[in-house]
């Protein structure tokens, strides 16, 4: 038996077609790993940690605007999903409005607005963009057990900015507010992963 909380529409398929669409043919950074196993990873967090159909579709898309401007608009996220969806979309972009593709601004501007704009979230909007990162450094564990430091060399930033940001990430979402299991499961990746490049270098 279900109730309404934990009822899915067509409306979510809908979604799973088109990230498919927008993010079938595309791998992993650095990796032959397939993209759509990092937007269904994000779907599946989100889902088991009690988010309703509008937070999984958003997880399904939740890079769409960041990496596929030129297939996908805000607007037309919001004309087949809603509102609510595009919010929370947003939440997990790191690209500003306005982009619409070609090169994003520079790495460190993008992260240090982002954080700003975390700071300013409703925490009930940030389940999608926590499970987008807890995946973002799950891979980062396992890559660096596999390939050590080589890792960060598939990346736009060297690899203390990239723990800078993980590590600001976690205590944004703190401060403003949000309480619950994906963070202290974030907290604890990011920790385990300062740990693990510590203990390599």
């Amino acid at each position: 038996m279900t109730d309404q909380s934990s009822h899915l529409t067509p409306r979510l398929y809908e979604a799973l077609e088109l990230a498919f669409k927008l993010h079938g043919h595309d791998s992993r950074k650095g990796s032959s790993v397939p993209y759509m196993s990092h937007v269904s990873a994000v779907c599946a967090l989100v889902v088991g940690d009690g988010g309703d159909e509008d937070e999984a579709i958003a997880a399904l898309l939740h890079d769409a605007l960041e990496d596929k401007p030129k297939e996908i608009s805000r607007d037309e996220l919001f004309r087949r999903f809603g509102e609510r969806v595009l919010s929370i979309i947003e939440s997990a972009t790191d690209t500003p409005p306005e982009y619409v593709g070609g090169p994003k601004p520079p790495w460190r501007q993008r992260k240090e607005t982002y954080l700003l704009h975390l700071r300013k979230a409703d925490p009930s909007m940030l389940r999608v963009a926590l499970a987008d990162k807890i995946d973002n450094v799950r891979a980062l564990l396992v890559d660096h057990r596999r390939i050590g430091d080589d890792l960060w060399k598939r990346f736009n930033a060297e690899k203390e900015d990239e723990l800078w940001y993980y590590q600001s990430v976690v205590e944004t979402i703190k401060d403003v507010g949000y309480r619950g299991r994906l963070l202290d499961d974030l907290d604890g990746l990011v920790i385990q992963l300062l740990r693990q490049t510590r203990d390599s270098s």
